[in-house]
């Protein structure tokens, strides 16, 4: 950083600093920060392709308990333009609104039942609208 040099006491001696740090929106950062000289290294991951989008649709839904008729593949087609984080929450609010439907299962039956296609497609798109 500017204005940070060492000097010749024990107290003052520099030691490397590794600064790590993410974020979707690298354009409000302060330009102080970003500015030349400040960092060795900006890295730009960009925005997952469809391959990159269903892989974390599948982390994601890991837990999930999906009916094999639910078509991840589609849902990655749809959602061009996602990042990581978008698709956690699409994923939690699917499944969420899903949920809903499905307080009006007894309990015995909810624990056996798996989130069917159409189930999930409509939390996906219920969810879609609120990203």
């Amino acid at each position: 950083m500017d204005g940070m040099h060492s000097g010749s006491t024990r107290s003052s001696i520099l030691k490397p600093v590794l600064v790590i740090a993410a974020t979707n929106r690298p354009n409000s950062i302060d330009t102080s920060l970003r500015r030349f000289g400040r960092f060795d290294r900006e890295v730009d991951l960009g925005v997952p392709d469809e391959n990159g989008r269903l892989e974390i649709l599948r982390i994601h839904t890991r837990s999930m308990k999906l009916d094999d008729s639910v078509d991840l593949e589609a849902f990655a087609r749809e959602t061009h333009g996602f990042v990581g984080a978008d698709l956690a929450e699409l994923c939690t609010e699917a499944a969420m609104t899903c949920s809903k439907i499905y307080t009006n299962i007894s309990v015995s039956n909810a624990s056996n039942t798996s989130i069917s296609y159409p189930l999930f497609l409509f939390g996906f798109q219920f969810a879609k609208r609120w990203i």
